[in-house]
């Protein structure tokens, strides 16, 4: 009878295992920027992976920085396809699939951070993830960074400083008004800037803060304009997950991931301001000359963009004048 017993009570547990085994679910997030390095996109991501694995409910999320997984431009349709399953990624990086997505790196739409965490409660930002969810994606985190421009050759103040200049745009609507403003574009995607400043392929950029620091762009740049009162350049670079990933996923998982994302979205929040100043603490560390716009250099950019970004914009995007309306609507 206790062999019985015995017996029934391995089955059992064999039992409980095998069910535990197969409710454990490990998934991939990918993305392009450094890992371990102090980069806050790489916190974020690590933070949803830590979250879900303190949960217990049987899901993993393994990280992969740096692009290790997949190149910074693979990413979106590996997403739609449920190749990867999660991953922070500069949403413009998609628009040659969906050129809507150029609205959210948009010369002047965004300005400051406090404006940012407004826009994310706006009809434009509703329209937004709509198109994201239409494409199977869905939002975890909301993200806007702030960046600038820097090159080697001086400051970028005001339009007539891009004459000449080799610069390397991070989209499409950026680049318009660059161009417009006499540089040539180039655009490798931003864990390749450091290199193409090297081989002297580009003597201006324009990326994030976060970029601008964690990949050392001050080794190789002399100015830094910094973001200040007037920020031209925010990009959306939102934590997204793969639709068909998240439906594999059990109740108790989907609630982990989300709230998981949520508090990502609120630890970027509460440290936006920190990572921009920390940014820019490092290139004058580093003998790095910093500028910010003045009202008067922001609009002369502004007057710009609306005559090249814009116009281009309205003109090659339904509803793109819609969008532009909606995010300068926002205070």
């Amino acid at each position: 009878m206790r062999a019985l017993t015995k017996i029934l009570a391995g089955a059992a547990a064999a039992i409980l295992l095998s069910a535990s085994a197969q409710a454990q679910v490990t998934m991939k997030a990918s993305h392009q920027f450094p890992g371990g390095k102090g980069d806050v996109r790489d916190d974020m991501v690590q933070m949803i992976a830590k979250e879900a694995k303190a949960a217990n409910v049987g899901l993993e999320i393994q990280v992969y920085p740096g692009a290790s997984l997949f190149k910074p431009n693979d990413q979106w349709n590996a997403m739609v396809n449920g190749q990867l399953d999660i991953t922070l990624f500069p949403l413009d990086y998609a628009s040659g699939k969906v050129p809507l997505f150029s609205a959210t790196l948009m010369p002047g739409l965004i300005r400051s951070q406090e404006r940012a965490k407004r826009i994310n409660s706006s009809p434009f930002m509703k329209d937004i993830r709509a198109e994201i969810e239409k494409r199977g994606v869905i939002v975890l985190s909301d993200a806007w960074f702030a960046g600038g421009m820097a090159g080697n050759k001086g400051c970028i103040v005001l339009p007539k400083d891009l004459k000449g200049l080799k610069f390397r745009a991070a989209g499409p609507t950026f680049a318009a008004m660059w161009e417009a403003a006499g540089a040539s574009i180039v655009s490798p995607p931003s864990n390749e800037i450091y290199n193409a400043f090297q081989s002297g392929v580009v003597n201006a950029t324009d990326t994030s803060l976060g970029t601008f620091a964690s990949t050392r762009l001050y080794e190789v740049t002399d100015c830094l304009t910094a973001p200040g009162d007037n920020a031209l350049w925010f990009m959306y670079e939102p934590v997204l997950m793969s639709k068909k990933s998240f439906d594999k996923l059990n109740k108790a998982q989907q609630d982990v991931v989300i709230a998981a994302g949520k508090k990502a979205q609120a630890y970027y929040e509460g440290k936006a301001e920190a990572v921009n100043k920390e940014a820019i603490k490092a290139f004058e560390d580093h003998k790095v000359k910093v500028v910010t716009l003045s009202d008067a250099d922001y609009q002369a950019w502004l007057d710009l963009a609306k005559t090249s970004s814009y116009a281009r914009f309205a003109k090659d995007v339904p509803n793109g004048q819609k969008l532009i309306d909606e995010a300068l609507a926002v205070k």
